[in-house]
C-alpha cells in the first residue's frame, strides 16, 4: 500500500528566502514612497534653506535656517529637485508683494540667494544718499537704536561697526534704519556709511522681474548690480523665484562640535527659534 507523501509546508509558512524577498521588497516600496511624498512636500509646499551670509542683517544672520513656502509665487523647474525640467516656464505665478523676503536663484549660475523684494514690475526704484527712493517717492527712513552683533564663529565684524564689550564676549554695532514702504510695511537694516552703492538709478523694473535688495545695505550684492555671480544679481526673472521665507526654525552660532554633544545646545541662539518674518 503506497502512503500519500506528507505536505512539505504541512503548516503553510512560506519559506525563509520568500519571507525575506517580500519583507525587503516592502522596505523598498515604504522608502519609494517616502521619498516621493518628501520630493512633493519640498517642491510644492515647504523647503529649508540656510543663511550662508550676513547681506540680511540685522533680520537674519549667518547660521539660520529658515522654512520657505513654495506656493507664493507658483512654480517652475527650480521648484523641483535637482531643477528637473518637468515645469514649462511658470504656473501659477504671482507677484512678491514689496517687502517680501524671497529665496531665488542667482541669474547666472543659479545658486540659491535671499533678498528682499523692493521694486515690482513697472516700479522705478533708486537710491540717493542710503535712501530708497520708489516711483519718485522716498521710502520713509528712520535712525532708530543701534544693532548688537554678538560675536562668534559665524558673525564677525566688518568694516562698518565697531566692537564693543557685551555680555559672554564681544558684539560689533552698527547703524540701525527702519524703512517703511508705501503699504506701511516695514523692516529694519544696516547702514555703515557713505558708499558708491549709497547713490544708484532710477531704474525701470522690467515686466516679469523683481528688484531686490539686502537688509544690510553696505553689505549685499543685490539688483543695485550686474548679475555676475558673487558680485551682484541684477533684475531677477519671476521665473527664478523659489519661495517666500517664512520662519527661523533654527539657528546656531557656528561653535558647535560634533564630537561635543553639549556643544549642540550652548551654540543655538534659542530667542531666534520660531522668528517669522
Amino acid at each position: 500500500m503506497t502512503v500519500p507523501a506528507a505536505p512539505r509546508n504541512p503548516g503553510g509558512e512560506q519559506p525563509a528566502a520568500e519571507t525575506d524577498k517580500e519583507t525587503l521588497g516592502s522596505f523598498a516600496w515604504f522608502v519609494l514612497k517616502l521619498v516621493i511624498a518628501v520630493a512633493i512636500f519640498r517642491s510644492f509646499f515647504f523647503t529649508p534653506f540656510t543663511i550662508p551670509s550676513e547681506s540680511m542683517l540685522p533680520g537674519l544672520m549667518n547660521g539660520d535656517y529658515l522654512v520657505a513656502q513654495k506656493w507664493p509665487y507658483g512654480y517652475s523647474r527650480w521648484s523641483l529637485p535637482f531643477a528637473v525640467p518637468l515645469i514649462p516656464g511658470k504656473i501659477f505665478a504671482h507677484d512678491p508683494e514689496r517687502g517680501d523676503v524671497v529665496i531665488f536663484k542667482h541669474p547666472v549660475d543659479k545658486v540659491d540667494y535671499i533678498k528682499r523684494a523692493i521694486g515690482l514690475p513697472g516700479d522705478t526704484v533708486a537710491v540717493r544718499d542710503g535712501q530708497v527712493i520708489l516711483n519718485g517717492q522716498p521710502v520713509r527712513r528712520e535712525r532708530i537704536a543701534d544693532f548688537a552683533l554678538p560675536m562668534s564663529a559665524n558673525t564677525g565684524c566688518t568694516w562698518g561697526g565697531k566692537v564693543v564689550p557685551a555680555r559672554g564676549g564681544q558684539a560689533c554695532v552698527y547703524a540701525r534704519f527702519r524703512e517703511t514702504l508705501p503699504s506701511g510695511r516695514s523692516f529694519e537694516t544696516l547702514d555703515f556709511g557713505r558708499t558708491p552703492q549709497d547713490d544708484f538709478g532710477p531704474v525701470v523694473v522690467p515686466e516679469g522681474s523683481v528688484f531686490m535688495m539686502g537688509d544690510n545695505r553696505d553689505n549685499s550684492s543685490d539688483s543695485r548690480f550686474p548679475a555676475i555671480p558673487g558680485q551682484g544679481i541684477g533684475m531677477v526673472p519671476e521665473e527664478l523665484l523659489v519661495g517666500r521665507a517664512a520662519a527661523v526654525l533654527w539657528s546656531t552660532d557656528g561653535s558647535a562640535s560634533w564630537i561635543n554633544p553639549v556643544s549642540w545646545f550652548t551654540a543655538a541662539r534659542w530667542d531666534r527659534v520660531g522668528d517669522g518674518l
